[in-house]
């Protein structure tokens, strides 16, 4: 197969693009040194685009693997034609390779191979032929009477010699080809109620129909669940007169007295082996492509969650709330270094409410507290009244922000968490986790296994391998594309960074105990195991910022310092004006003498120089400081607050199919459906929303009984009435 046509097609890119990203992925390059260090090389496509291909690519070369298999298989069998031989070069899935090899796949026993074995073969054959000038059936079967191998009757010969025609028909892939393609486009997906008499979450799909062309993929999901939860019952609808004709206009040859004893076995085939296989064939299409949506909006969930700005320089007080244990308190330094940890119950007795209040407020003016993290799970809603009502009671300058402590619990109780705090109990670990949370989202999530950080619907039913594969990929694109602190960053967040592996993650960390922190990007060479390929690799996604050359503590690479130097000397700069800050016209001066021309002097690409001046430009920036701060709040609300027409500032807490979950201060979030978000028309909710975005939203309706809040976002709309 000619990968670069077949990926240049499909992706609508150069030829050129393409080769270099196959030549690069060959290599054993990471995605995110290709994406930010050869732009040159593929036209700076981004690190999403470029996991597309390669996932692509290692599927269209599992493809021709997989010819290859067959190929030599049926070779083996001494039934290669140059018809198969053709069939299996244009095959472009691998449910067309297995139609081909279906024949020749070695069988359990079946009705057919029964038949078969009472020498029922030739009569099949002679049946199947439909000469014009054949004898009746009936008669031919007579000829094929034999007690000794089970054939007493000619019922006996003709049903056998049936069965034999029904599998061969089955086997027949150009029939099974055209079956897939109409039934996609034209079955019916049914649901029913396993019993109608018990409630549950799926009764709108108690009597559900809908074309399979057209279903969502998060009713599909729905549906796999309710089936699994043994609620539904789901099925495929096929016109069966639609199927008849497609198998027997290719298998029926008219005006011979065979015709209907082939038409009688065509039927059977279809009904008993082909559509039980084409209906299966459907759901798992259908499954597998909901499961590649859903991993997408997860993905992109994640990339945003991860991407949200630090709070940076603040004192952070990490609260994680519950009932009859009480609610956990750490006290966290600028850096992320546990200063205090206690136990409050803030749900319990007035008397044990006051000691909270006190607990509280004497941490918050011992370690100089300004902003306080509060985790939304059991007693979430107390706890934030709690701390609502004592910032006021104390006139305290402390703002909050509820977050999301979805894995805390995990990452509390993992080894990694142990390692790192051996001393504390497991919910004290979950009060840091949540503190931290606010201070740098990206450093304290990559401690937990992206699964459960809760990034969307139905994530625990995705393929294990692909969702680790499709999380893992954008968890490492974040932590590159930020930066990670040579000297400051834990083995875990090492571990994401491009071409460094975890044995080499935790050679860095016990390096930098035994030798102190590293002084240089360079000294990462002393790292045991870490050779001059991950060097390349990681290099530029490491920040040192003790380094006397500044250029360490930027995203430029080493490889390109030489380059950086010729620069600052066409210009008339040096290391120590980055310094200080005074190269402020640098980008003046290269367009003066143009971009191109700067670019060859200095032996780069115009690509590399502009992500360089931007880098010489900021030192140590953090691209999430760009981005929209998170909103922290002194006051609360309840749901029994909120009125229709109401309006609010809210935070984009989590991205589906059909709308988008906005924290609006109350312990429920409220759903803006897809409907509700913008005036125009839109095909899912990530074209205008993502995780984090702060939006103003009215209320619509409020259901106090099924804790449910419906939102919208178009303001200029008239409120409807609860």
């Amino acid at each position: 197969m000619d990968y670069i046509k077949e990926l240049s097609d499909q992706f609508r890119l150069m030829s050129w693009q393409i080769e270099n990203v196959i030549k690069l992925i060959d290599e054993g390059n990471t995605i995110p040194f290709i994406a930010r260090y050869r732009k040159e090389a593929h036209g700076s496509l981004d690190d999403q685009k470029l996991r597309e291909i390669s996932e692509r690519l290692a599927y269209l070369r599992g493809l021709d693997e997989r010819k290859e298999e067959v190929r030599t298989l049926i070779i083996g069998l001494n039934a290669m034609t140059d018809e198969i031989n053709a069939a299996l070069d244009s095959a472009q899935t691998l449910s067309e390779i297995d139609d081909i090899y279906r024949p020749y796949r070695p069988k359990r026993k079946t009705r057919a191979s029964v038949a078969k074995e009472k020498g029922l073969e030739p009569l099949a054959n002679e049946i199947f032929e439909q000469k014009k000038d054949s004898k009746d059936p009936l008669i031919m079967a007579e000829a094929f009477i034999n007690a000794e191998n089970g054939v007493e009757t000619v019922a006996d010969a003709l049903q056998g010699a049936m069965d034999i025609i029904a599998e061969n028909i089955s086997d027949d892939a150009g029939i099974r080809k055209r079956l897939r393609v109409v039934a996609m486009a034209q079955s019916i997906l049914c649901a029913k109620a396993a019993d109608e008499n018990t409630d549950s979450v799926y009764r709108q799909y108690y009597d559900y129909h809908e074309p399979v062309a057209k279903v969502a993929s998060h009713r599909i999901l729905a549906i796999d669940r309710g089936e699994k939860e043994e609620f539904l019952k789901v099925s495929v609808d096929f016109d069966i007169n639609k199927a008849l004709n497609i198998v027997c206009s290719t298998v029926l040859k008219p005006n011979s007295p065979c015709t209907e004893t082939v038409r009688l076995a065509a039927e059977d085939a279809y009904d008993r082996l082909i559509f039980p296989s084409i209906e299966r064939e459907i759901r798992n299409e259908l499954t597998q492509k909901a499961q590649e949506q859903a991993m997408k909006v997860f993905s992109l969930n994640l990339r945003h969650l991860l991407m949200q700005p630090p709070v940076k320089g603040k004192v952070a007080m990490g609260l994680d709330p519950g009932y009859r244990t009480g609610c956990k308190v750490a006290v966290v330094d600028e850096t992320g270094k546990v200063l205090d940890t206690n136990v409050i119950y803030p749900t319990h007795s007035q008397t044990k409410v006051d000691e909270a209040k006190k607990i509280v407020t004497a941490l918050i003016k011992k370690h100089g507290v300004e902003i306080i993290s509060i985790g939304n799970g059991t007693a979430s809603k107390e706890t934030e009244m709690f701390v609502s009502d004592l910032i006021h009671q104390e006139s305290l300058d402390v703002a909050y922000m509820v977050v999301s402590e979805a894995g805390a619990s995990v990452y509390s109780a993992s080894k990694l968490a142990a390692e790192e705090f051996p001393d504390f109990d497991v919910t004290l670990r979950s009060a840091v986790s949540i503190a931290r949370r606010l201070q740098d989202p990206l450093a304290e999530l990559v401690k937990i296994d992206p699964k459960a950080i809760g990034i969307g619907q139905y994530q625990h039913d995705m393929p294990k391998k692909q969702l680790d594969e499709a999380l893992g990929g954008v968890v490492e694109d974040c932590v590159n594309t930020v930066g990670v602190d040579l000297n400051t960053a834990s083995p875990s967040l090492l571990s994401r960074v491009a071409g460094i592996i975890s044995t080499v993650s935790k050679n860095i960390v016990t390096y930098r105990e035994e030798n102190g922190a590293f002084k240089s990007r360079n000294e990462l060479k002393k790292v045991a195991k870490l050779g001059p390929k991950a060097f390349l690799q990681c290099a530029g996604f490491l920040r040192v910022s003790e380094s006397k050359n500044i250029l360490d503590n930027t995203a430029v690479h080493p490889e390109s310092y030489d380059a950086v130097k010729k620069l600052l000397d066409l210009c008339g700069y040096t290391l120590e004006n980055i310094k200080s800050g005074e190269i402020c016209d640098i980008k003046s001066k290269i367009n003066e003498l143009g971009e191109d021309i700067v670019a060859e002097k200095i032996g780069i690409g115009v690509p590399t120089l502009q992500d360089i001046i931007i880098e010489l430009l900021r030192p140590g920036r953090d691209p999430r400081e760009e981005l929209v701060q998170p909103m922290l709040r002194k006051d609360v609300l309840d749901m029994k607050d909120l009125k229709v027409g109401m309006e609010l500032d809210g935070t984009v807490r989590n991205v589906i199919d059909f709308g988008a979950f906005i924290d609006i201060g109350v312990h429920q979030d409220g759903l803006v459906h897809i409907s509700q978000i913008c005036d125009k028309y839109i095909k899912h909710p990530s074209e205008v929303l993502k995780v984090g975005d702060i939006v103003k939203v009215r209320i619509l309706s409020v259901d106090l009984d099924k804790k449910r809040i419906a939102l919208t976002m178009k303001l200029n709309s008239p409120a409807e009435v609860s």
